[in-house]
Formats: C-alpha cells, structure tokens, sequence
C-alpha cells in the first residue's frame, strides 16, 4: 500500500507536514495536492497540519539557505517537488550543513537543478517584465512564467518602483499582485475587476513613437532571430512591444 499524504498546495501547511513527518520519521510514498486521485494501492492521508511559526521553526532546525532552496523548489512546476523535499530534509538530519556540497545525493542534485531554474526565470523576468501605464495611472504588466515566482518578482518590483501603483498578472496561473505603495498583495483574478485596465494616451503615444524609432533604425538585411533568441528566449516575445509581433 502506497502512503500518500495531502496537503492544500499552502507552503507553511506543506512545512508542517514536512517537520510532523520528519519528527515522526514516517517515510510517505509520495505527497501530493489535496485534489489528487489515488490509484487502488494509494492510502490517502489528509493531516491538515498548520504549526504555529512554522516559518521560524523550519529555519532555526534547517537554516536560512536550506529555506530558500525549498521555497524555490515549492514554487517551481516540477511534478513530484514535494517528496524530492522532503528526502532532502531527511538527509539534512544526517549530513546537516555538510549536505548542499553532496551532489551524489539525488536529491540534492535535484533541489540544486530547480532551485537554480527558478532563480534564473525570475532574473530573466526582472529584466523582460514591461509595465504600461493605464489611465488612472497605475502601472501594469503581464507575464506567463513557467514557475510561479509572482512574489520573487513583487518583492524586486516592491523596492524597483516603490513610489508607484502596479499590478502584475500572471495569465498562467490567474492570479494578480497588487501593490498599494506599501505592501503588495497576492489575489485571484476572480477577487479583482480587471474591466478598467484601459491604457493612458500617453502610453499610447509612447508605444507608437517606440515602434516607430525601432523600425525606422532596424537594418532588415541584418536582423538574426536565432541569435536574438539566445539572449531573449522566444517565449517572452509577447510582451516585449518591439517583438510581440514576430
């Protein structure tokens, strides 16, 4: 029989199956979501754990570094993360702070692999995100990461452009950060009114004036799309005004 533990898909709910598990030293089959369908062998198992602090727990048992290692493989969309953390924190009560240099382990080559991918979409994405200026003045920009680094992205964007209004949708996931100035806040797209995103006349005016400068100094006999997507994958184009038309 395969045991399968559930959890709601919240990181600090997932903390605390994690330390319960680890304390306990049960060794579950998988873990997964709470909307996953088990197979006839699978023994569903719902805690519903949520440890006070669990933030600070975790870190004074594992370390700040190892927390954001496992956020980062928390937020990425590799399928199985959860149980790839968890042998990673099992190993940690043996190796301790010996274990990030033990890439002989799979799981630390794992946690290491989507940890790095996540930071390196979320540098991309600090460098390609555009923001517009709609008509009440609030800045807004769109995005489809492959992982979910909306709250890496708020937190840059938070000290980036700290004296402006700004919203960021991520279409992937429909769900939208919202920031007041002072804080930002992470809602679903069903929670907000998304009709009056209309964009200013002077944003407008700015997008037709870049086209123009961009087509009118671009050497057609030189354009090289395949080295241009060595430096900025093809995939980011969409929301790049100078090459959203490609």
């Amino acid at each position: 029989m395969n045991n399968i533990y559930l959890y709601d898909g919240n990181f600090q709910k997932l903390l605390s199956l994690l330390i319960y598990l680890l304390k306990n030293k049960i060794k579950p089959t998988n873990i997964k979501l709470k909307n996953y369908n088990g197979s006839l062998f699978d023994y569903l198992i719902n805690l519903d754990l949520n440890y006070k602090n669990v933030i600070d727990i975790f870190i004074k048992e594992f370390g700040y570094y190892n927390f954001q290692l496992i956020y980062n493989v928390f937020i990425s969309n590799e399928e199985n993360k959860e149980i790839i953390i968890y042998y990673y924190l099992l190993n940690y009560s043996k190796y301790r702070e010996k274990l990030p240099q033990m890439r002989n382990l799979k799981c630390v080559r794992e946690v290491l692999r989507i940890s790095k991918k996540v930071k390196n979409e979320a540098h991309r994405f600090k460098g390609f995100l555009r923001f517009k200026e709609l008509k009440n003045h609030i800045l807004y920009a769109t995005m489809s990461p492959d992982n979910n680094i909306i709250e890496i992205l708020s937190l840059h964007f938070k000290k980036r452009l700290k004296n402006e209004y700004w919203l960021i949708k991520d279409e992937k996931r429909k769900i939208i950060s919202i920031y007041d100035k002072k804080e930002f806040y992470i809602l679903s797209e069903n929670n907000i009114n998304l009709t009056d995103l209309i964009l200013s006349e002077n944003e407008l005016e700015i997008e037709d004036l870049w086209k123009t400068f961009y087509s009118t100094i671009s050497i057609k006999e030189r354009q090289n799309d395949r080295c241009r997507m060595n430096f900025m994958p093809k995939k980011y184009w969409q929301y790049i005004l100078e090459v959203s038309d490609k």
